[in-house]
């Protein structure tokens, strides 16, 4: 169809059709962030936060003389509050399987049989035993394997 009929049939000028035909796909709304009426305090919220991390966002709004809605400071507060907090020493500590293992060394009271008729003491041939987070599984290198909790 030429760009003077689509014109026509679509009620637009013949330049809006031929930026539609040369654009790389539908024409789309944009409009640039406007922001937020706390970027202009956030500054300050962090000068307190890192002085006083528990400080409430309504004695920050009192100490930067906040006088919009609270809610809106109380959402960047608490987007921002983490970083300034020191860690908590009780919080656990997450890992994905297979991310973590615990190695040792054993030193059974045996001798140890190292091939051709020959034996080992403990101290001349410590044994490694490694143990991954998530599998209860224990593998002594050298030896079969022996479920978590087991003797040696």
């Amino acid at each position: 169809m030429p760009i003077k009929a689509i014109a026509r049939v679509m009620g637009i000028s013949r330049n809006t059709v031929r930026r539609a035909l040369a654009a790389d796909g539908p024409p789309r709304y944009q409009r640039a962030g406007r922001g937020s009426i706390v970027d202009a305090v956030e500054p300050r919220i962090r000068e307190l936060l890192a002085a006083w991390p528990d400080m409430p966002a309504t004695v920050i709004a009192e100490r930067i003389g906040w006088d919009r809605s609270i809610t809106v400071l109380k959402d960047r507060v608490r987007e921002l509050r983490p970083v300034y907090l020191p860690p908590d020493p009780a919080s656990r500590t997450a890992y994905d399987p297979g991310e973590i293992a615990q190695c040792d060394f054993w030193f059974p009271d045996v001798e140890i049989p190292v091939g051709h008729g020959q034996t080992r003491s403990a101290k001349q041939l410590p044994v490694l035993v490694m143990i991954t987070g998530y599998a209860r599984w224990l593998c002594v290198h050298g030896h079969e394997k022996v479920p978590t909790g087991g003797q040696f």
